[in-house]
């Protein structure tokens, strides 16, 4: 059976367990290959913070689509949001928060709504953020500036915040600090599964948690990568120092990946520290440490798990750039490989088609040298020194083709500039979940 015949009745089998699967997912599509083999993690209550999910009817019948997460005093904030021209409503009014009045130290709250972004929506759009900041407000005892809301979804539809106004009475009661998993699930569009990931950072004071929820599927890409994150700890750290290790680490995972090159209007990654437990970070630099690099391991948890959700995806990529001018053009050559279609649709068709490598490396801008150039599938390495390598046999990269995971490393010889980046493949799939995204 040849490679495209196989990607065929892959896209067919992909379709009859789409239909199968309709009542499971918002789209009814089948759980992604991908996804982690244990499903959402067991996630322990974080001292200061209670979620709550319900369904109110946003756009998606018979499944919760509000999520709601309170905090208590003493909590701090930092977060990241996207670069967009077209930002939405709710991001320019986290963005002002966040530059000023949500830098207390009181409780805090978000309300994320999924079906509808409240994106391209005029006037229309501000008018429904206040209405849900002081809905929340009044139902949660949160004040107005510490109230910061999130919407995914459709873009260009008024967002009927009514029907979430109507549902705060019974979110605020419903709230738990155990309720990790309907929190996660209640904010996915597009996604098969939900995602989550946790850790634990150890300080001379006790534990410290960071558990955090993703959702994103389609529309990722860099510049804070439809991608909604929320991260809790319970640590005690200064906001400034919490906006920083957060700053830190998305270049390096939220920023590292792609789905399909397109950028949400609403990208948003939002975290809280309660502040009630363990050391106080700030006069712990060991522990301070400890905590950035249990946060940036989390971060790229998440993210991996974004891509791994990637629409129609059936396989991870990874790809690694090294020996480049700088790291700048490291990250600009892997993006460059990592979005383009002729590479994506190859590594779906199971094809080890290394040209479309170099194609995508020619044109990325980065500074190459084609007699320098190293390509490798794995351990395989297929090309060296501007030419095929000698020892490279194109059965060993079609087998390696069919792994579910995918690593593919570039030498450019130049410098010490390198990046890594994870993507998906492309398939047909893709296709016709964004052709009808909307009916």
């Amino acid at each position: 059976m040849t490679r495209q015949n196989r990607a065929l009745r892959r896209w067919r089998s992909q379709k009859v367990a789409a239909a199968r699967a309709a009542r499971n997912t918002p789209k009814g599509l089948p759980v992604s290959p991908l996804a982690p083999a244990g499903g959402f993690p067991a996630i322990p209550p974080i001292a200061g913070l209670r979620l709550a999910a319900t369904a109110a009817g946003v756009r998606y019948q018979g499944r919760d689509d509000v999520m709601l997460a309170v905090m208590d005093p003493g909590t701090v904030l930092a977060g990241v949001t996207t670069s967009s021209a077209t930002r939405a409503a709710p991001v320019l009014d986290i963005e002002a928060k966040l530059a000023g009045p949500a830098h207390g130290d009181g409780g805090a709250a978000f309300l994320v709504n999924a079906g509808n972004a409240n994106a391209f929506t005029g006037g229309t759009g501000m008018q429904s953020v206040e209405e849900l900041v002081t809905a929340t407000a009044a139902a949660t005892g949160v004040a107005p500036e510490r109230v910061l809301t999130c919407s995914t979804g459709v873009i260009g539809e008024r967002l009927p915040h009514e029907r979430i106004t109507a549902a705060l009475g019974g979110l605020e009661a419903a709230l738990s600090p155990e309720a990790w998993a309907p929190a996660a699930a209640a904010i996915m569009t597009t996604d098969t599964f939900p995602k989550g990931a946790v850790r634990q950072v150890d300080t001379p004071d006790g534990p410290v948690q960071i558990a955090g929820f993703a959702k994103g599927s389609g529309m990722i890409a860099p510049d804070m990568a439809t991608m909604l994150v929320f991260l809790f700890t319970d640590a005690r750290i200064s906001q400034p120092a919490l906006q920083t290790l957060v700053s830190q680490s998305v270049p390096s995972s939220f920023n590292a990946i792609t789905v399909d090159s397109d950028t949400s209007t609403s990208d948003t990654l939002l975290m809280a520290a309660t502040g009630q437990a363990g050391s106080d970070l700030d006069a712990a630099p060991s522990a301070m440490e400890g905590f950035a690099a249990a946060l940036s391991d989390l971060m790229q948890d998440l993210a991996r798990q974004v891509v791994c959700d990637g629409e129609g995806a059936s396989k991870l990529i990874t790809i690694d750039v090294t020996g480049a001018a700088d790291d700048a053009d490291a990250h600009r050559a892997a993006m460059a490989i990592a979005n383009s279609p002729l590479v994506k649709t190859a590594i779906a068709g199971e094809d080890p088609n290394w040209g479309r490598i170099v194609m995508a490396i020619g044109k990325s801008g980065a500074a190459a040298d084609r007699d320098r150039l190293s390509i490798r599938f794995g351990e395989i390495e297929v090309a060296r020194d501007g030419w095929v390598s000698p020892e490279y046999r194109e059965e060993d990269g079609a087998a390696y083709m069919q792994r579910s995971e995918i690593e593919i490393t570039v030498a450019l010889g130049l410098g010490a500039g390198q990046a890594r980046v994870w993507t998906c493949d492309l398939t047909h799939a893709y296709i016709s979940i964004n052709a009808d995204y909307r009916s």
